[in-house]
């Protein structure tokens, strides 16, 4: 693996000049203003602080974006992450978010040494594309009481929700205001100054300039310390059995988010630069940043798609692009920390609500409709709604379920067809003492789940005088079929029906040798080879 990881470097680093090391610079001031106020919001959204959020940007920038599988990736927290955390925030608090991430570190670490990288091709596209939306559904909701100025209670947005029956919902109509104009502004921000300055950090400075000025009655985001490590880190003195056990699950969640949107970002940004990303260095490089970052009292990180895009376009040529990132995030948090705590919660709120709106893949979701991906469209549906309702790793458990279940009814669909003798067809000379034969053409796999209509088919045989199979169309079969055709068989046998079986896949032929062995059925390569012996010696 290291050997692995200096190869890496070399390639990367080969010709290296100082006009490389200018765009890398140029680069990383680009990502550091889109990832501020991102770190921010997400810090929050996530039940812990806005500290939490920048520490985990800085830490994952130097740590992750050194040990990275692609020099393209951008690792911090992230929407999805965030809608994850929220609820571990409410019933475990900050140490168990902490503990959940160092936990899933580890998984991180391990699922990188055992190569595991290939794991997520496991996981249909609709699947993905369901979590994802299923995520920017929380994390919307999420920001209710940012936006509102409201008061909730619960573990998750559903409760949270549901607890304003009993709380109470009163708007406070300075922070509604801001939260739309936020919204609106940053729908309607031209793209040439987005180059410049992102839509979302300029409504950042805004909106925390008319705080300092007018002193409005709207809830900010509180105290920012100046320090890398907050007094809010994960202590090995409080570990405990007990507290192992709690977290668990959780970090299994973390783990498989991580892998799947660091591995997603990659193959992403792999097309974007033609440079593939290395998915096992990856992992091992998501693991060990996850493991560090509870000690600095950061957040699960992942790599960002947004972020990692910005860094390609703004023409980032190696991982230092992500480390000089962190580094003007440090600085920032180092000189702006007065500021950055005047920053106003609805203003943070209408960001993360326009970035849960733009996290939706909106494009594949048109694709299954116009295109009546009806199979698609319920992965889809049900994923984003085991998402929402459960979390994330139940989800996924859901949706690549429901998709088998799905796959297995269609695939039992099997096409069967009675026909006569067709002479014509067989490019053989019509014999009228054949007329009570028919040939009968079965395709699709026979297994279980087609058993039944198999079965009704072969009862519709009894009169004829002879039954020709023919299955080229048949690539599997398996034991339950495969008892449909010996009952048949044997039944013939005792009727006197001659029985043939041709056109047989190879697989299928393996299966069913021992029917022409034990009972009287002959076998061969084609109908009109079978027919052929039928005619009289000459």
């Amino acid at each position: 693996m290291f050997k692995n990881y200096v190869q890496l470097l070399k390639s990367e680093f080969t010709g290296y000049s100082l006009q490389k090391f200018r765009m890398d610079v140029l680069a990383g001031l680009t990502v550091a203003a889109v990832a501020l106020p991102l770190a921010i919001a997400f810090g929050v959204s996530s039940g812990v602080d806005a500290a939490a959020g920048l520490i985990t940007a800085i830490v994952a920038g130097v740590v992750i974006g050194s040990l990275s599988g692609g020099f393209y990736q951008i690792s911090g927290p992230t929407g999805a992450m965030a809608a994850i955390l929220m609820s571990i925030a409410a019933t475990e608090g900050i140490q168990g978010v902490l503990l959940a991430t160092f936990l899933a570190g580890i998984m991180l670490l391990l699922a990188g040494i055992f190569k595991l990288g290939m794991l997520t091709s496991f996981i249909p596209a609709p699947v993905i594309t369901g979590f994802t939306s299923g995520i920017a559904i929380i994390i919307a909701l999420g920001q209710v009481d940012n936006l509102f100025g409201t008061q909730s209670k619960g573990a998750n947005v559903l409760e949270k929700l549901a607890s304003y029956q009993t709380l109470g919902f009163k708007p406070a109509i300075a922070s509604l205001v801001m939260g739309i104009l936020v919204m609106i502004g940053m729908v309607v921000y031209p793209k040439k100054l987005a180059a410049l300055l992102p839509s979302s950090l300029f409504a950042i400075i805004v909106t925390t300039l008319v705080m300092v000025l007018f002193h409005l009655p709207i809830a900010t985001v509180g105290t920012i310390p100046t320090s890398i490590i907050s007094p809010n880190r994960l202590s090995i003195g409080t570990l405990s059995i007990g507290s192992l056990e709690n977290v668990l699950v959780p970090a299994i969640s973390i783990a498989l988010l991580g892998m799947v949107e660091s591995l997603l970002c990659g193959a992403s940004a792999g097309r974007m630069t033609n440079r593939s990303l290395d998915s096992n260095q990856e992992l091992i490089a998501q693991g060990i940043g996850n493991m560090i970052l509870p000690f600095f009292g950061g957040i699960p990180a992942t790599a960002a798609i947004a972020r990692t895009s910005v860094a390609i376009k703004a023409g980032g040529q190696t991982r230092l692009t992500g480390i000089i990132h962190a580094l003007v995030l440090f600085l920032s948090m180092m000189v702006l920390a007065p500021i950055m705590s005047m920053i106003p919660m609805p203003a943070l709120a209408g960001v993360l609500i326009i970035t849960a709106w733009r996290m939706n893949e909106w494009h594949t979701i048109q694709t299954f409709v116009t295109k009546k991906y009806w199979v698609s469209l319920a992965m889809f549906f049900v994923t984003m709604a085991s998402t929402v309702i459960f979390d994330l790793s139940i989800a996924i458990v859901i949706g690549v379920i429901s998709g088998m279940i799905i796959f297995l009814v269609r695939s039992s669909a099997i096409k069967i067809a009675l026909e006569p003798v067709d002479w014509l067809r067989m490019n053989l000379p019509a014999f009228n003492h054949l007329s009570k034969w028919t040939v009968v053409y079965i395709s699709g796999p026979l297994f279980f789940m087609s058993a039944e209509k198999l079965k009704q088919a072969l009862q519709q045989l009894d009169e004829h005088e002879g039954v020709i199979f023919s299955l080229r169309g048949v690539p599997h079969i398996d034991i339950t079929a495969l008892a449909v055709f010996e009952e048949f068989q044997e039944q013939a046998n005792l009727r006197g029906q001659k029985i043939m079986y041709t056109s047989l896949q190879p697989d299928v032929a393996h299966y069913m040798q021992h029917l022409w062995q034990e009972t009287e059925s002959e076998v061969y390569p084609t109908v009109a080879h079978g027919l052929a012996t039928l005619y009289p010696a000459s």
